[in-house]
């Protein structure tokens, strides 16, 4: 089972304070929590305690009853890229050990399953290259990301 308090640490520690980049897509950022995805709240004004209750109502719940290393790993991709792309990547990862699931980015039974069966090593390894894929490809479509390249693939191996 995931350790919410272990899991939130390493978010934070990857999100940082605040940013408002104008390259970066989530427009003005705190905490990780960007204006893009919470348009009616006062990024600005946003503390540590609120943003660590945003996590647990709106990111963590899906992936609570992981084992801890995973529910980490997959909480903190749907942070950073969301919820759909984070299971895609869980989804690709276990086809690379053999499951017979479909990488439509919806945590349903079948894949639920398949992460109950699976080798968590290997699945973590399976998963980080494929987060790193994502990234890769996210900068070869947008050139303009190129910046946060280097940001990402460290957090992807992490």
């Amino acid at each position: 089972m995931g350790d919410f308090n272990k899991a939130i640490r390493f978010v934070l520690a990857n999100e940082g304070e605040s940013s408002n980049d104008p390259q970066d897509a989530g427009g003005m950022t705190k905490f990780g929590i960007s204006k893009k995805s919470y348009p009616d709240l006062d990024i600005q004004n946003l503390t540590k305690e609120q943003a660590i209750e945003i996590y647990r109502r709106d990111f963590w719940q899906p992936y609570e009853n992981f084992e801890d290393r995973l529910a980490t790993k997959v909480f903190d991709l749907s942070v950073n890229m969301g919820h759909k792309r984070a299971v895609q990547i869980l989804q690709r990862a276990l086809q690379c050990l053999g499951a017979k699931v479909v990488d439509d980015g919806i945590l349903g039974p079948i894949t639920k399953q398949a992460v109950e069966l699976a080798n968590v090593d290997l699945l973590l390894t399976a998963m980080k290259s494929e987060a790193a894929g994502v990234y890769r490809n996210l900068v070869a479509t947008n050139s303009s990301q190129q910046k946060f390249l280097s940001g990402w693939l460290r957090r992807a191996y992490l």
